[in-house]
């Protein structure tokens, strides 16, 4: 029997849940299983749970007179399905609880049928009184885990209700043009033509904003290099960094390769890149992403913070360190983050970030740039790493930067999610005396 969205959605969401496993990982293996025509039903319900976890989960917990048995473990993930559909969704209530119980049966546990269709047609009944006892709890009013809130609300006390209220919405789609074929207002104009609906972004003069997001094999020429995805903020390194033909360029964790590409355009394709990366696999990425925007770098397997095992000794002029982080300024465009990362997790890469800034430097001449960069919003892997670098090292000096968004934190520039545009990222622009 082929199972329906649902009941693929409530296994994706344990292997989230339960294992641990990325909604990424887990949306490619079920949408295997899935029809062509449900693939996104499938990927709009395991987002939309992910993004409203907090608040299913404690109504799951109100509504349930005791716990659910460990061996229903799917029925468990059921009901967080039909209550993300019914309380946050525009799907039809009658769908969503008749395939949501349908999808009971499918799984091999159609005794917990009438459970499952009693809870949801009780909160179809109370669920305006039920989403308002929410609002006396932080967790589910505010969508994310206790630790993250209590970490904002140190960080940025001014500020940390709306960074939640952007992590519970999605993310625009955003393009980078590409300027070596076209300029910006020449492919807005292509897009016009295609009756693809797009607008000019204010921070990144390549950015380019869909109305609705759309595949990219329907953008004109994409497979020929007109474009590429990438959000605004992470578009705003290339300018940062100002690469120059001839320049010795080392791009320290590229993967997946989309600031390696910019680099490369920003230069004409005239800058010596290095696009290094740890992970094997996700370097396949940058190779592709590479040929398909007829680029060319030099794609190299190894450890930023282990130096000795790949770097070939000649000094850098620009190095771009989007170090391994949090991910916490990304989190509307992975929800999946809110349930799989931990508060210890943060104190570890903060001290991985500053151990390869530290190796980074000594790989910039003297003259030299160095682009430090997060997709991180939490200040312990930002603007303090670069306090506690520049009180060690004082052959460093923190260059300006003026950016028309975000804030200056006096030690680097941290950009926040905003609705219908960029991110959240921070940079540090250091330069080597």
């Amino acid at each position: 029997m082929q199972l329906n969205s649902r009941a693929l959605a409530a296994l994706a969401l344990l292997d989230v849940v339960d294992e641990q496993k990325s909604l990424t990982s887990a949306l490619a293996y079920f949408s295997k299983q899935v029809a062509e025509q449900d693939k996104g039903l499938l990927q709009h319900i395991c987002f939309g749970c992910c993004r409203h976890f907090f608040s299913i989960n404690a109504l799951s917990k109100i509504l349930l007179d005791k716990p659910l048995p460990e061996s229903a473990r799917p029925v468990q993930a059921l009901l967080w399905v039909g209550l993300y559909q019914l309380a946050h969704s525009d799907i039809s209530e009658h769908a969503a609880i008749n395939e949501t119980v349908q999808a009971c049966e499918q799984l091999k546990l159609g005794k917990f049928k009438g459970v499952l269709n009693a809870i949801l047609r009780r909160f179809q009944r109370e669920k305006g009184e039920l989403l308002a006892n929410l609002e006396n709890s932080e967790v589910p009013h505010y969508e994310h885990p206790k630790w993250f809130i209590k970490l904002l609300k140190k960080s940025w006390p001014q500020s940390w209700q709306s960074i939640c209220a952007q992590g519970n919405l999605q993310a625009p789609m955003c393009l980078r043009n590409n300027q070596q074929l076209q300029d910006t207002s020449k492919y807005l104009q292509t897009l016009s033509c295609s009756d693809i609906d797009a607008i000019k972004g204010k921070s990144a003069l390549t950015s380019i904003y869909l109305d609705k997001p759309c595949d990219v094999n329907l953008l004109p020429d994409f497979q020929q290099g007109s474009c590429s995805v990438q959000d605004e903020a992470a578009q705003l390194a290339a300018a940062l960094l100002d690469p120059q033909a001839g320049d010795n360029i080392l791009d320290a964790c590229s993967a997946p390769g989309g600031k390696t590409c910019h680099l490369l355009e920003h230069s004409n394709n005239q800058a010596n890149v290095t696009a290094l990366d740890a992970d094997a696999k996700r370097l396949t990425r940058v190779t592709e992403n590479l040929e398909r925007l007829k680029l060319n770098a030099n794609v190299l397997q190894g450890e930023a913070q282990h130096p000795d095992t790949w770097w070939n000794g000649i000094l850098y002029d620009r190095i771009l360190l989007d170090v391994p982080c949090s991910a916490t300024g990304v989190i509307r465009r992975h929800p999946d983050i809110k349930l799989l990362r931990k508060k210890e997790d943060i104190d570890n890469l903060a001290q991985l970030q500053g151990e390869i800034l530290r190796k980074a430097w000594a790989l910039l001449k003297p003259g030299g740039t160095l682009l430090y960069a997060t997709c991180s919003i939490l200040p312990i892997e930002n603007s303090n790493n670069i306090e506690a670098f520049l009180l060690e090292y004082t052959d460093a000096n923190l260059a300006p930067m003026n950016l028309n968004t975000g804030i200056n934190t006096g030690f680097g520039w941290q950009l926040f999610p905003q609705q219908n545009s960029h991110d959240g990222f921070f940079y540090a622009l250091l330069r080597k005396q």
